[in-house]
């Protein structure tokens, strides 16, 4: 009887993480419109740790939780989120214990086509409930 409890807890938490993740995904696609407001990016930063970090060594390192935000806000006044992003393709998910690996790739209009974009590694990792780091490995 003990076995099937922790499993029931193992999945549960994996669920937890699992929706987490897809309100981070879902949420940052809707301030990718070009009508997304100020309250759509604050809707994503719920979802984070007072002390959460971004790391994303290719594009400027390690972003605090203050810079991340000053970012997206910077982004969308300057025009940068304009609708381009139609989709936001989750090709492979690994959950793991308290962190989850996603493969995925952006699905953008260009020239009036849709492409998909390379494929994407990003590893996210969780502490009490929330979303404490973001590494993106592409």
């Amino acid at each position: 009887m003990h076995s099937v409890n922790a499993q029931e807890a193992t999945k549960e938490h994996k669920d937890s993480l699992n929706t987490l993740n897809k309100a981070y995904y879902d949420l940052n696609l809707r301030v990718f419109q070009a009508d997304s407001k100020v309250e759509d990016i604050d809707r994503i930063f719920q979802l984070f740790t007072d002390d959460f970090t971004y790391v994303h060594p290719k594009y400027g390192g390690t972003y605090t939780r203050e810079d991340l935000y000053n970012g997206y806000v910077r982004n969308q006044k300057n025009g940068g989120y304009d609708g381009r992003v139609v989709d936001i393709k989750i090709v492979n998910k690994i959950i793991g214990l308290n962190a989850v690996t996603v493969e995925k790739r952006f699905v953008q209009k260009e020239d009036g086509d849709i492409v998909e974009g390379e494929p994407e590694m990003t590893l996210f990792e969780f502490k009490d409930g929330k979303i404490s780091r973001i590494f993106e490995y592409w």
